[in-house]
């Protein structure tokens, strides 16, 4: 970093000049007082102009260290030249109001803690600085610095997990519908060619068997794996605060949809790829998406995508709809506040698809609104109940991820895990 250009203040100019007005007041009047009185002021001003400024750059530390999922602490050290006896900073945290504090060199370091209020990307600080001289003289600003963070949220235990009407893999942790190796007890069947003799049950054998040739093989059920995908709504992001639901996401506003869409698809996501099935993520503010695969390296790029999710303004027009494989469950996290999204989980539904609808929005506070706008926050809940109504008529499940009490979640979870008839 360059030294900083120092700015002059009048203050020494000043002196110089009321140095010279008492000077010459004493030679006028024979008052010796008045010259002597003159005589240090003047120097201090002539020495003040006469003395270059510069010296070393400043430079600015910042070290931010995670001590809790709820709370971050900052470290700010400050390190300038010799000519500057102050630092005169201001410091702005979360996007909010920028606060000015000015430390003594010899002592320049700021230490706070921040608290995470959202997940996903995020700017922490905002620190611009300039120095101050012991004459009142001082530097430009310094070029801004920020610290951008990503944190990730924090994942739920979900169990049993729902799974797709068909198991299309070959190999997993689930029971499949057709006979193989790996799973739990299928049936006794007479043996027939392309069994192991190994799997030969003997006593089912002397107990069923009618003449000397019959032998009879116990059948397991085969293990498949399950392909998901993950479909987020980024095109909007609400608070918990309906009165900042056309400005955008304050520190005021709570938590938000965005917020609970992260949490609930790295839940899914950890569970279903722990239970080694594959994962896709897609995005229906953008074009990034991610089909579904399995895997250690896999698992990371799905969880830092989740974590990386932003709002997108953009219209379903704008942008080509995911397609997504046969087979596959689809959970399709989003508000629900127009029919876009309607159309699309309606359309894989149609296409034989299980669709899991995540409810995202969080609970409203009204407190602060105008009455028209608390009318305006009950119209648009009724249209989306009705949305609401007619994805569930059309075959799509529901459950609501912010819900006041966490065991009606649970339960409703554990709801769609049990095994659905003819399924697999």
């Amino acid at each position: 970093m360059t030294p900083p250009a120092w700015r002059r203040t009048f203050a020494p100019a000043a002196g110089l000049v009321v140095a010279v007005l008492l000077l010459g007041a004493g030679l006028l009047t024979g008052r010796i007082d008045l010259a002597l009185l003159a005589l240090p002021l003047a120097v201090a001003a002539a020495g003040t102009l006469a003395r270059p400024r510069g010296g070393a750059a400043s430079t600015v530390a910042v070290e931010l260290t995670r001590r809790s999922a709820a709370e971050i602490d900052y470290e700010i050290s400050f390190r300038a030249g010799s000519d500057a006896e102050m630092v005169e900073t201001r410091v702005g945290v979360l996007g909010g109001p920028a606060r000015t504090v000015v430390v003594a060199v010899d002592r320049a370091t700021l230490i706070g803690t921040l608290p995470v209020l959202h997940s996903g990307p995020q700017r922490l600080l905002h620190l611009e600085h300039r120095l101050l001289g012991g004459d009142g003289d001082s530097s430009d600003l310094a070029p801004a610095l920020d610290r951008d963070v990503v944190v990730a949220p924090t994942p739920r235990s979900l169990e049993p997990l729902p799974l797709p009407p068909r198991l299309r893999g070959l190999t997993g942790g689930h029971d499949s519908a057709r006979p193989g190796t790996g799973g739990e007890f299928r049936d006794i069947h007479p043996f027939a060619p392309g069994d192991r003799p190994r799997r030969v049950d003997w006593k089912a054998t002397a107990r069923r068997g009618r003449h000397a040739g019959d032998l009879y093989v116990r059948r397991t059920a085969a293990t498949s794996d399950a392909a998901v995908a993950l479909v987020l709504d980024t095109r909007d992001d609400v608070g918990e605060l309906f009165a900042d639901w056309s400005t955008g996401v304050g520190i005021s506003s709570g938590i938000s949809s965005l917020d609970l869409a992260r949490e609930a698809a790295t839940s899914i996501a950890v569970a279903y790829m722990t239970a080694g099935d594959r994962v896709g993520v897609y995005d229906l503010g953008s074009s990034r998406h991610i089909p579904a695969a399995g895997g250690r390296r896999h698992t990371d790029r799905v969880l830092r995508a989740i974590e990386g999710v932003q709002p997108v303004s953009a219209r379903y027009s704008q942008r080509q709809v995911p397609i997504i494989g046969s087979g596959a469950l689809v959970f399709l996290l989003s508000t629900f506040l127009d029919d876009g999204v309607l159309q699309h989980g309606v359309g894989w539904r149609g296409s034989g698809h299980r669709v899991i609808a995540v409810d995202v929005l969080p609970g409203a506070r009204t407190a602060g609104s105008s009455r028209l706008q608390r009318l305006g926050h009950r119209i648009v809940l009724a249209e989306r109940d009705e949305r609401l109504a007619e994805m569930a008529a059309r075959g799509i499940e529901l459950i609501r991820w912010h819900d006041d009490l966490p065991v009606a979640r649970a339960a409703r979870w554990r709801t769609l895990g049990r095994p659905r008839r003819g399924s697999r």
